[in-house]
């Protein structure tokens, strides 16, 4: 049987972020498209809708978490997880509304499991 390539939308402003992340990403298998705001990220999917979204908060122009609750208006179902160098964040209510909040850090270990836990449960129910 052979696996199916999700596709992940990678949102961060800085350039850096996103090629690391498509990088890594890619290694794992995942197909990466990438923009660089809030308001790219939201044509994007208005577009083509992506099967995951990994989205940094603090952005200049509309915001992660304003971008998150716009995607949701856009279709419920595409999951997204914020991705924040600010660990203060995941005890901001608005960010509930995501599917994963994970703190930035040199590994990428916990993006990669959240980002496997989501889609799991979005694909399989379980």
């Amino acid at each position: 049987m052979v696996k199916q390539q999700y596709t992940i939308l990678v949102v961060d402003d800085e350039e850096n972020i996103r090629w690391l992340y498509k990088e890594e990403l890619e290694e794992e298998g995942y197909s990466i498209v990438a923009a660089a705001s809030g308001e790219e990220a939201l044509q994007m999917v208005s577009k083509s809708k992506p099967d995951l979204v990994v989205m940094d908060i603090k952005m200049p122009g509309i915001s992660g978490v304003d971008a998150l609750i716009k995607i949701k208006e856009i279709d419920k179902n595409i999951p997204v997880i914020l991705c924040s160098a600010y660990g203060d964040y995941k005890q901001d209510f608005t960010t509930w509304a995501s599917d994963a909040y994970v703190v930035k850090a040199a590994s990428l270990d916990e993006l990669k499991k959240a980002i496997r836990e989501v889609l799991e449960k979005r694909y399989t129910g379980k």
